[in-house]
């Protein structure tokens, strides 16, 4: 008999997956306007789509500082928590298996969902993209640089996230490493100019992508843990260039030393026909 390779099932580090159909993260804006909650609709949502051997769960901000994208869930308060055990109780009694992603947007935030403050980044470098606000889409600003005890907090946010993803009952977590969102921001050149130990040469500028990933080691099995990653950039200051093959070669070379359980690539949107 004929046996499609798709419907087999497959060892993805300590998670055994029934098929190889993994729902890729999809950003749902469902989430409370306020409180950053996940919601009904999402454990609903969720529990639809259990038959994947994989789900991984849409970006979800680490902190407050982390946040910028209007009705996107987060993973810092014991609310939050509580609404994503929601969704992961209701994928588990439709026999999924959801993985959380970890999420920092850097300069993509807008002072609309910050308070009237400048977003976070590694330089002061707009990415002249745009920011989804509360009351729609609007250009990014010039973000303010992290300081050294912010890239320190930040990576610790990632820690803490990560504890509470396993408190919210996921089987394991994704920390996204791309396109236009804050570890991005500090690999890029174009958009990191530091002259401290983050900036500079492609080393210095991976160093927060490591710490963050064994911050969050600290909490979580390598083998319930991945890391989104591409070579993969929009236009503007993150568009393509001569070192964006190279820096995504020296951080997945790099990421194969941690026995993690997976790596996600993300395909280009753009026309990179001509560029380097």
């Amino acid at each position: 008999m004929f046996v499609q390779p798709l419907f087999t099932p497959v060892r993805m580090g300590d998670l055994r997956l029934p098929n190889r159909i993994v729902m890729a993260p999809l950003t749902r804006m469902r989430a409370g306007p306020i409180d950053h909650v996940p919601t009904a609709l999402q454990a609903e949502y969720y529990a639809q789509r259990a038959s994947a051997g994989l789900i991984v769960a849409e970006a979800t901000a680490i902190s407050p500082d982390g946040f910028g994208w209007a009705d996107t869930p987060g993973l810092w308060s014991a609310e939050q928590v509580r609404g994503w055990r929601r969704v992961t109780n209701a994928v588990h009694a439709a026999g999924g298996r959801i993985i959380a992603q970890l999420w920092h947007t850097g300069a993509i935030a807008h002072p609309d969902l910050r308070g009237g403050t400048q977003p976070l980044s590694a330089s002061d470098v707009n990415l002249l993209q745009e920011s989804v606000t509360p009351t729609g889409r609007k250009p990014t600003v010039q973000p303010r640089p992290m300081t050294i005890d912010e890239i320190r907090r930040t990576v610790a946010d990632y820690a803490r996230a990560a504890r509470n993803a396993v408190e919210a009952g996921f089987d394991g977590v994704q920390i996204l490493a791309n396109y236009l969102y804050l570890l991005a921001q500090f690999l890029n050149r174009t958009t990191n100019h530091r002259t401290d130990e983050y900036g500079g040469g492609i080393e210095n500028r991976a160093r927060i992508l490591f710490e963050v990933v064994e911050a969050v080691l600290g909490e979580v099995d390598p083998s319930l843990v991945g890391v989104k990653i591409s070579p993969m950039h929009e236009s503007g200051p993150m568009a393509a260039h001569g070192e964006t093959l190279p820096m995504a070669e020296y951080a997945i070379r790099e990421l194969g030393g941690y026995g993690l359980s997976h790596l996600l690539l993300m395909g280009n949107t753009t026309d990179f026909t001509g560029t380097p």
